[in-house]
């Protein structure tokens, strides 16, 4: 990878969003940086003229990183995306116009984890929908099957999608609820792993008749749109939960909201959404679904790890030609 030129001379680098100043002002100490001090969400021609001159940019999952703008912006030499997930970066286009791409896995680990387990849990004791009754003033009195739910403790947890964070959830149900743990993944974890995590591995067929929560946790790809649609809701007991954590995508919002309505599954709990910050009208109408707004990594000290890790990625390529967490590292021996 070619090193910025020029003795003395800071390469200009372009902050998609606002993020920490502390982190700002590490960046400045390297770099001649723009920053997003408004938050706007730019569109991607807007996008595109200001990443003009840039030789970097610490992008979060707001900004579509896409050959087009690529071919726009020849004098890129890295994306640097404050979260896990990267599927707005078109990567086989950065890894051709040798611009490398990097993300924040470790990091948000166990906070999303954390999360994970909270939106599993307020989806299966009903908290939001009682939360909602009790604001409207409806509660006036105690009734035996007023907001039941299902258990937690002793049930089975199903997670498709076995990576750190999956892992993470693992280890909480097995450890902390007694839970039966199962799980599928396109490759099977080695057996010590598995007992680490008190897991099982299944076939996809299995863990959606058997889990009595399925977590999704597994990254968002082409094969993976709609991995969780109708004929997929249709194989899961109806006293199931579904806890989407991953990307929006995953889950066939329409179906799902369907499958909600008509009592398929008892209740969804779901951070992210295809389309957001949009989300499915359905979703809003159907009372047995808790919604949050993309937070799984949202608690001040993990954002702020996040920002770091970006920066240093940041700061590692585009002064020392080396990376932290490069997702195409083929792209530094270039």
């Amino acid at each position: 990878m070619a090193h910025p030129s020029g003795e003395g001379v800071k390469p200009a680098v372009l902050v998609a969003r606002r993020i920490f100043p502390e982190v700002l002002a590490r960046l400045r100490q390297h770099f001649d940086v723009e920053a997003n001090e408004t938050d706007d969400v730019w569109s991607a021609a807007e996008l595109a003229r200001r990443l003009q001159g840039k030789a970097g940019v610490l992008t979060t999952g707001t900004e579509r990183i896409t050959a087009e703008l690529l071919a726009a912006t020849p004098g890129l030499k890295i994306v640097a995306n404050m979260a896990v997930g990267y599927n707005n970066f078109d990567v086989p286009a950065c890894t051709a116009h040798g611009v490398l791409a990097t993300n924040t896995p470790d990091v948000l680990t166990d906070t999303t984890a954390d999360f994970g387990f909270a939106l599993l849990m307020a989806t299966a004791r009903r908290m939001a929908e009682s939360e909602h009754f009790l604001r409207a003033g409806l509660w006036n009195r105690w009734s035996i099957d007023m907001f039941a739910g299902t258990e937690v403790h002793g049930s089975t947890l199903g997670i498709l999608g076995m990576g750190r964070i999956g892992q993470g959830i693992a280890r909480r149900g097995a450890h902390g609820f007694d839970m039966r743990v199962i799980y599928h993944n396109r490759s099977r974890l080695d057996a010590a792993t598995e007992a680490a995590c008190g897991a099982t591995y299944v076939s996809k067929a299995d863990l959606l008749a058997q889990a009595d929560h399925l977590v999704l946790v597994l990254p968002y790809t082409a094969s993976n749109h709609h991995i969780i649609g109708a004929p997929e809701l249709a194989q899961m007991k109806p006293t199931a939960t579904l806890i989407n954590i991953a990307r929006g995508g995953i889950v066939d919002d329409a179906a799902l909201a369907q499958a909600l309505r008509s009592g398929q599954i008892a209740a969804a709990g779901l951070d992210v959404f295809e389309g957001e910050p949009q989300v499915h009208p359905d979703l809003l109408t159907v009372p047995n679904v808790v919604l949050t707004p993309h937070i799984a990594s949202a608690t001040l000290a993990t954002r702020r790890a996040m920002a770091n890790l970006a920066a240093d990625n940041l700061i590692a390529c585009l002064t020392e030609g080396s990376a932290l967490t490069p997702i195409n590292p083929e792209v530094l021996s270039a």
